[in-house]
């Protein structure tokens, strides 16, 4: 028997091209992640995610909403916060904004809606979560799925942990 030694730069060669076929996974979120446990729990369905495709999580600064802020002002924040959220996409990125007024899917049909896109080769999906006011029209009008997690409000923190362990599933 005889032993086949790949070289070094072959071996490179092929994990990274390998790496170039891993669809990307991006979380794009307005605010920090401060609790402690939320952080853990993210780490945790993080772990499961980069098992399998590259995943990223960008924080973008949250703007300071002031007490008893008009119509006019959270309008002008969301579009600040948009202005950041849209320089952080990829160009070559399928976005699904997560709203409230978006489509409903249950666990089965998004798994049903990831395959599709695998089969489509996607090389990324950016998930955005807005900040306490919600997404600016310019980011909603951009994306290509409006999702709905529930008809409730949940804090943008908590949805980010939401997300993370439903993408754990895939």
């Amino acid at each position: 028997e005889s032993l086949h030694y790949l070289d070094v730069s072959m071996f490179n060669h092929i994990l990274s091209s390998r790496k170039k076929n891993i669809m990307k996974i991006q979380i794009i979120c307005v605010g920090k992640l401060k609790e402690g446990y939320l952080r853990e729990l993210m780490d945790t369905y993080a772990k499961e995610i980069q098992k399998k495709y590259s995943f990223e999580v960008i924080e973008l600064a949250d703007e300071q909403t002031p007490d008893h802020a008009g119509e006019k002002e959270n309008m002008k924040i969301k579009e600040l916060e948009g202005k950041r959220i849209l320089a952080k996409i990829p160009e070559e990125s399928l976005i699904v904004a997560l709203c409230i007024e978006g489509t409903p899917l249950s666990s089965e049909s998004f798994v049903k809606k990831w395959t599709q896109w695998k089969r489509q080769s996607i090389p990324c999906v950016t998930f955005i979560i807005g900040g306490s006011l919600g997404l600016s029209k310019q980011v909603v009008s951009r994306s290509n799925l409006k999702l709905s997690f529930s008809q409730m409000t949940f804090p943008h923190q908590l949805m980010r942990v939401i997300l993370t362990e439903q993408l754990s599933r895939l």
